[in-house]
């Protein structure tokens, strides 16, 4: 199993940058694809980007270009560097792990990070 630590949240004004870091433990890390989701009241929890096991990033359309998330296999990290931010981009940041089983796929999450973009 997997656990994950988020950090970096807070407030930041329109256009501003953020990074958003994400410590793991446990098991497994390495062969699981990673990623960053996000939350806001009254909606579902919606995928901003995951890195898999092969460095390849995929975003959501609506961060695309603005956001990069990468991975540090030997420290354990996931981070995702946010630009140009949206008040649109406020929002509860969770990070995200999903291991491959013989079944199917575990999954861990974050306590999450609050990101407000406000001016």
């Amino acid at each position: 199993q997997i656990q994950l630590v988020e950090s970096g949240g807070g407030l930041v004004q329109p256009g501003g940058s953020l990074r958003l870091s994400c410590a793991a433990s446990g098991t497994g890390f390495r062969l699981a694809t990673v990623g960053w989701y996000r939350q806001t009241p009254g909606n579902q929890r919606e995928l901003v980007a995951v890195v898999t096991t092969s460095n390849e990033p995929i975003y959501a359309d609506s961060v695309k270009g603005r956001f990069t998330i990468s991975r540090d296999n030997a420290e354990e990290l996931v981070y995702l560097q946010m630009s140009n931010l949206k008040a649109e981009d406020t929002a509860v940041y969770y990070c995200n792990a999903k291991s491959p089983i013989r079944d199917g796929y575990k999954e861990s999450w974050g306590q999450g990070t609050r990101v407000t973009v406000s001016s």
